[in-house]
């Protein structure tokens, strides 16, 4: 059985996004639906619709804290609370591994231009960056709720 690294890495090989591989790597276990967290998480890998602003990985971890807080906390107030805390921790954990949660910081080219593009795929940054982001993701999703 596939643990949650390697569900997450191999989504992405498959031709998931960052964030979409990540939030899948929970899915299950969280019980929420596959498919509104593909559809949700859809538009944020390169780093936002390839903006390259905050990485997929990290936003797609995001997502996870917040549906996994919402199967704790009924109170609205209390369900951001403990959100806002666990993104904090998670971006900070983040940071001290790759010391950026910035997409274009973390895999130095844009992506954006076609021979960007290019360069990531001849150069094999996706495998080399992008899967350690969605590993690392995971990892320190894991050790905030426990798992």
């Amino acid at each position: 059985m596939e643990n949650r690294n390697e569900k997450a890495v191999s989504a992405f090989k498959s031709g998931y996004n960052c964030a979409q591989s990540v939030v899948i790597a929970f899915a299950e276990d969280l019980n929420f639906d596959k498919n509104a967290a593909l559809s949700t998480a859809a538009g944020f890998g390169g780093g936002m619709g390839r903006l390259q602003e905050t990485c997929g990985a990290v936003t797609g971890a995001f997502m996870v804290l917040g549906m996994y807080n919402s199967k704790i906390y009924r109170d609205n107030l209390d369900l951001k609370n403990a959100t806002y805390q666990m993104i904090q921790e998670l971006d900070t954990k983040f940071k001290s591994i790759h010391s950026t949660t910035n997409c274009k910081a973390l895999i130095q080219c844009d992506l954006s231009s076609d021979d960007g593009h290019a360069f990531a795929v001849e150069n094999k940054l996706f495998e080399k960056v992008c899967e350690k982001c969605i590993a690392d993701a995971v990892g320190i999703i894991e050790g905030l709720i426990g798992e």
